[in-house]
């Protein structure tokens, strides 16, 4: 039998424990639901949790692995949850699709594609700036893109969908689905855990494959050394534009999913900030690093509620405990000891597999 190099048995070991820990939470936190042992206050951030997961990875993509500061992910995020309300409010009302989970789909899908569409827009003149440059125009493009939907009014009437910008030349019939700086009105929440749950193995699927391919090995070489990578003929902006493209459409996903968790969408819920708490997420975690990106995304959402004990001094409270996370894996003897822990794991998973082999 061939035996596994000590690269690929890493990172067999790296995608089987990131799998492994989503399917044990997901197991647990249902079984916490069916027994009704879980706080209402956690099961409401369940599906959030879910899709912030989602944006921490998708943008770990482009910073980690690509190389690239993104400060926009937000407005990605956005063009997924509008995307999303309207198609859903528009296949309920004028194909009466009463099917939740069939019309989540669609939205889910929709969602994608277009903030695909929009990250190629961005991505075709903005990838070939580099550094500080990328990070001003990606932040305006979140911008932009807030602004506009803030003005945005989209209605459903006879089966047929109307925009209109700024001002509401709508037919007087018509059933509003975005109603300006009011946002997206009319939701039928629609979202679950489950398909939360669906969306994080798929960006997982799609990620890990990724980084793991061809293209990722290109990918990073581009970011390590983008001189070196041109002179061997790779194709930079390619590649950037691929890991760009890629985490938009997971990130428009995320929004679609988060979207239709609730009854209205608001352009404020999708501002400057919210792109720097997903940073904070990915830096918290450690560039490239998948697993890190969905621990401490899921760690940093329920923080804030469950530091609502101390009403007031809660944000001041997260933000001294944010510090502290960082200066603690930040320091050496700290990631030594993760490190010789990672070495024990792998050690025993080595054994178990050599084992295996040898029995069969």
């Amino acid at each position: 039998m061939m035996k596994m190099s000590k690269s690929k048995r890493k990172r067999l070991i790296y995608n089987c424990v990131t799998f492994a820990l989503v399917i044990v939470a997901f197991i647990v936190l249902q079984s916490m639901i069916a027994n009704k042992t879980i706080t209402r206050s956690l099961k409401g951030q369940l599906v959030p949790i879910c899709c912030w997961v989602v944006m921490a990875v998708s943008l770990n993509l482009v910073i980690g692995i690509s190389g690239e500061l993104s400060l926009g992910h937000a407005g990605f995020m956005s063009v997924g949850a509008y995307t999303g309300a309207v198609v859903s409010g528009w296949l309920l009302r004028a194909f009466d699709m009463q099917d939740p989970t069939l019309r989540l789909v669609v939205a889910v899908a929709a969602g994608g594609i277009l903030a695909g569409i929009a990250g190629t827009l961005i991505g075709i003149p903005v990838l070939r700036l580099r550094g500080d440059y990328l990070a001003i125009v990606t932040l305006a493009f979140g911008e932009i893109i807030r602004n506009l939907v803030n003005v945005l009014y989209i209605g459903t009437a006879n089966g047929k969908l109307y925009f209109s910008f700024l001002n509401k030349e709508l037919p007087a019939d018509v059933t509003m689905l975005v109603d300006g700086a009011k946002g997206a009105v009319k939701i039928k929440p629609i979202s679950t855990f489950t398909a939360g749950f669906v969306l994080i193995i798929l960006t997982l699927i799609v990620v890990l494959n990724l980084v793991n391919s061809r293209a990722g090995r290109a990918i990073k070489a581009c970011r390590d050394n983008r001189i070196a990578a041109e002179s061997m003929g790779v194709n930079v902006t390619k590649y950037k534009m691929m890991a760009f493209v890629t985490a938009a459409v997971l990130a428009g996903m995320a929004g679609a999913l988060y979207g239709l968790n609730s009854s209205t969408v608001v352009p404020t819920q999708f501002t400057f900030n919210q792109s720097i708490n997903v940073l904070v997420f990915v830096v918290l975690g450690g560039l490239g690093n998948v697993l890190g990106s969905i621990i401490s995304a899921t760690l940093l959402t329920v923080l804030p509620e469950i530091l609502r004990a101390f009403a007031d001094y809660r944000m001041l409270v997260y933000a001294v405990v944010l510090i502290l996370v960082m200066i603690a894996t930040n320091n050496p003897i700290i990631r030594a000891w993760l490190t010789r822990l990672g070495n024990i794991f792998r050690h025993k998973f080595q054994r178990g597999t050599e084992k295996g082999g040898a029995a069969r």
